[in-house]
């Protein structure tokens, strides 16, 4: 059973993000594959970061903190091996689910015109590698669909139903345009599904209220915190450099202690003092 109806994840993009998730109430938390490129890499969300690439994040985050983390993998980065290996290593990291998508290796921004997909049958090898590979059962597999772009809504609730014959736990409808959608995929298959919030994209920014009604038990909200990040960092760059100086943004700024409060400066100083204390007596 989820602990809120739907359940909100929102996106982190490194550790701290996901402690600063933790201490305002969020359950449970995600690592966007565009977040990794865009953040961690400095390069666009066209499938040039590997499985390696991704686990430097998962194994930091996971590190920080004991939310649920779902993690975007692509395509599953190769064949059923390659998936296979995927599952594992995000499993050893820490990860509580993935996500895989049914777009051709050579992918692109979901929201993006010119998505390419596989056959129903290429996505369920894919589920079936993934399901096969995992370790714990709780481990969660999404399947993502990026079929509403290309293909009737029957079509796609065909390949959903595949999926979760395949063995997906989760029905990750993506590039939605309207909320009836959600309550028409609802009604057909028998696993949870998810909305993707993101802004910017072709899907409306639903309330929760609307998700709600609509039948959706996830709400995913992959880089809203990342794109504030972004705007609020390069206004700062922008004042220090035209002004020669923070004064004019400090207000907008996260204190020294505020920080310190949220990686808890404290006790791990109190560890080190404690060491030293031992040491000199």
């Amino acid at each position: 059973m989820l602990e809120e109806q739907p359940l909100q994840v929102v996106g982190v993009v490194n550790a701290y993000a996901a402690i600063q998730a933790r201490h305002v109430g969020f359950k449970s938390i995600y690592l966007s594959g565009s977040g990794v490129a865009t953040a961690s890499y400095g390069l666009p969300d066209l499938g040039m970061t590997s499985l390696a690439d991704v686990l430097v994040d998962v194994n930091r985050i996971c590190a920080v903190s004991d939310l649920p983390l779902l993690v975007d993998c692509d395509t599953g980065w190769g064949g059923a091996l390659s998936i296979a290996r995927t599952i594992i290593e995000m499993e050893r990291a820490g990860a509580a689910g993935v996500h895989i998508e049914d777009q051709v290796q050579e992918k692109r921004c979901g929201h993006l015109p010119g998505k390419q997909i596989v056959s129903s049958d290429e996505m369920c090898d894919r589920l079936k590698a993934a399901v096969d590979a995992r370790y714990e059962s709780e481990f969660v597999i999404v399947a993502r669909t990026d079929a509403l772009a290309s293909e009737t809504m029957s079509e796609v609730i065909d390949r959903a139903t595949a999926y979760i014959e395949s063995g997906a736990d989760v029905i990750f409808l993506e590039a939605v345009k309207e909320i009836e959608q959600y309550s028409v995929l609802k009604k057909s298959v028998n696993v949870p599904i998810l909305a993707n919030i993101t802004e910017f994209g072709v899907t409306p920014l639903f309330t929760l209220d609307q998700l709600r009604a609509a039948g959706v038990d996830i709400a995913l909200y992959p880089l809203s915190a990342f794109r504030a990040m972004s705007k609020a960092a390069e206004s700062a760059y922008a004042e220090i450099r035209e002004k020669g100086s923070q004064i004019g943004i400090l207000d907008a700024m996260q204190t020294r202690a505020e920080l310190y409060e949220n990686i808890e400066y404290d006790a791990y100083q109190q560890r080190v003092d404690a060491i030293l204390e031992s040491r000199s007596g």
